[in-house]
């Protein structure tokens, strides 16, 4: 009844050591992310099904277009979790690409001629600063000490998993 009084205080900070604390967290956290994932995939299933069936005449392009796009929006969101549970980072490359997708789903579907000039201008100046992200990222040189992070934490995990 009494075991943990009987233990040494250095058996009972073992097990509260960061580590094991660390460790649990990031089991929970990964099952999260897996609970994501069965649901998002489980969206883009019924998402297509949705988009067959609006594709049964008569045809209306704005849904049908928006339905893909969104589609497509799914499909990266879906990749930026599968890559996180691969290699412990959000992929900063795919995130950009799903805002880019985001946005241009938004105008197509809204249409840029109905749309305020205010909005459309706002709309060009963030888009303007995505794709500028996109192209820093590659030209960027490396961080500290010569080292890019993400590419040494894509080369762990592919050494992980040989």
């Amino acid at each position: 009844m009494y075991e943990t009084a009987d233990k040494s205080p250095s058996q009972r900070e073992s097990w509260f050591s960061i580590n094991r604390i660390v460790k649990a967290l990031e089991l929970v956290q990964d099952a999260i992310i897996i609970s994501l994932c069965i649901g998002l995939f489980s969206f883009m299933v019924l998402e297509i099904r949705t988009m067959f069936m609006e594709m049964l005449p008569p045809i209306h392009f704005h849904v049908v277009t928006a339905d893909i796009l969104s589609l497509l929006i799914l499909v990266e969101l879906f990749r930026l979790l599968i890559i996180y549970l691969q290699e412990q980072r959000v992929s900063i490359g795919v995130a950009v690409e799903v805002s880019i997708v985001s946005v241009l789903r938004e105008v197509i579907v809204r249409g840029v001629l109905e749309t305020n000039w205010t909005q459309v201008l706002a709309t060009c100046a963030f888009l303007l600063v995505l794709g500028t992200l996109m192209v820093l990222r590659v030209w960027l040189p490396p961080t500290f000490e010569g080292i890019d992070p993400e590419h040494e934490v894509s080369r762990r995990a592919k050494n992980r998993v040989h």
